[in-house]
């Protein structure tokens, strides 16, 4: 009796990682030679490079200081760090050899040429949503790139997780493939913006968060995620900053990187914007706008914007020259000559601090950061930065933070500040 409970168990197993088998399984495609640029029409490279752009592909398959679209950047996971693939046409290392339908694939099923499960680290539960035409536009665009020889790196990922088989469960379980679904309740502004940030642009990626096994949680969507060590903030009802994302304001920020009452585009944001969707046009930026102000529900808070003004105002008037307070004097001689406003209310190029979305924010990361590394030239506004406060001590950069939190918004004091700033700098120094 035993024996045969033995073999039935064995035959059990053996047919399960049969089935499982089966479901796993990919057939390769074959290689093509790598089509001429020329037979691409200038049209659909243009259209290719506009959607690579808001998909911002440059930046995550390139790495610090290397060719474009050679791959090696460094994606830090809670697997373990991932790097992204050489996606130019060199057909020894990169993607010369794949044929449109190869590529197609890829972009809709997440499999690679050669049948191997790609790593959802590829968006590819995003880029399912798009359209043949759309992706042969992106093929068009990447078969005309300069051809670099670049292999792929090892990625950190522990045994089993780096069995590329295994990817099918993670399918199984989260990814439905599929192409975009017009409302037709919604206009076409809506639904094209709806199409670009669900799709290429895969904003849910960073501003979703992510269960225990790494997919997007299902019902959040756009509810805020830590990202490459800072923190994308809600999209959705949940964002915190006093003045509404109104599509006036998104579209300035997705086309300029600057919001006139929120900030500006930095760290993992700037090059989205500057080196991505700002390459779409003006149409698409509206579409993009539109759909996100009514994710936020900024037609519902209507008068909202003057109440948070008038309170920024009487904020920033009350403490002006409380110099008995020494944060007070720590944020004068550090920040108040660039961030103060006057009767005209905010400016642009010097955020008011009381209506910044990383002020507001639960998680004090974003703020810190900035003050740590300030915000480059590439960022932010176009040739106006603003200096690193590196040189400050971890309390200090923490009583700034602390001050501005209690003096400029009506929110929860953020605890452990010191503690948080150390950890920052902590982590800096192991940074792939």
């Amino acid at each position: 009796m035993r024996k045969r409970v033995i073999i039935g168990l064995l035959v059990a197993v053996v047919l399960g990682l049969a089935g499982f088998g089966a479901l796993a399984w990919r057939p390769a495609i074959a290689r093509v030679e790598t089509p001429a640029p020329s037979s691409f029409a200038p049209a659909l490279v243009a259209r290719g490079q506009a959607l690579a752009g808001a998909g911002y592909c440059a930046s995550c398959h390139t790495a610090k200081g290397g060719e474009p679209f050679a791959g090696g950047y460094a994606m830090e996971t809670q697997f373990g760090t991932i790097y992204s693939t050489n996606i130019t046409p060199d057909p020894k290392t990169g993607i010369g050899a794949w044929s449109p339908q190869a590529f197609r694939r890829a972009m809709h099923e997440g499999v690679r040429r050669d049948g191997a499960h790609l790593l959802p680290a590829f968006p590819y539960n995003h880029f399912t949503k798009l359209t043949d035409d759309d992706v042969d536009a992106l093929y068009a665009y990447m078969m005309t790139r300069p051809a670099i020889e670049a292999p792929s790196r090892r990625n950190g990922i522990p045994f089993p997780l780096n069995i590329r088989a295994l990817q099918a469960g993670w399918k199984l379980l989260f990814f439905r493939p599929g192409r975009f679904e017009a409302d037709a309740t919604r206009s076409a502004d809506w639904n094209r913006g709806a199409y670009l940030a669900q799709g290429v642009s895969h904003c849910g990626a960073c501003h979703t968060p992510r269960n225990l096994l790494g997919a997007e949680k299902r019902g959040q969507a756009y509810a805020g995620a830590p990202i490459d060590r800072w923190f994308a903030p809600p999209l959705n009802r949940a964002n915190p900053s006093p003045a509404p994302w109104d599509q006036a304001e998104l579209t300035a920020y997705l086309r300029t990187g600057v919001s006139r009452y929120h900030g500006v585009a930095a760290g993992p944001m700037a090059p989205v914007v500057h080196d991505g969707v700002s390459q779409l046009p003006d149409a698409d930026i509206r579409a993009l706008a539109v759909y996100f102000a009514e994710q936020g529900g900024a037609t519902s808070r209507d008068g909202e914007l003057e109440a948070a003004l008038r309170r920024a105002a009487v904020a920033n008037r009350l403490n002006v020259g409380r110099q008995s307070d020494p944060s007070a004097r720590l944020y004068t001689a550090a920040c108040a000559s660039c961030h103060y406003n006057g009767q005209g209310g905010p400016a642009p190029l010097r955020p008011d601090l009381a209506l910044n979305s990383a002020v507001n924010l639960d998680d004090p990361t974003n703020l810190l950061r900035v003050i740590l590394h300030g915000v480059a030239a590439k960022e932010g506004a176009p040739g106006v930065v603003m200096p690193a406060f590196g040189h400050f001590s971890d309390a200090e950069i923490a009583r700034l933070a602390a001050y501005l939190r209690a003096t400029r918004t009506d929110k929860a004091a953020w605890p452990n500040l010191e503690k948080k700033v150390a950890a920052i700098r902590e982590e800096e120094k192991v940074t792939p």
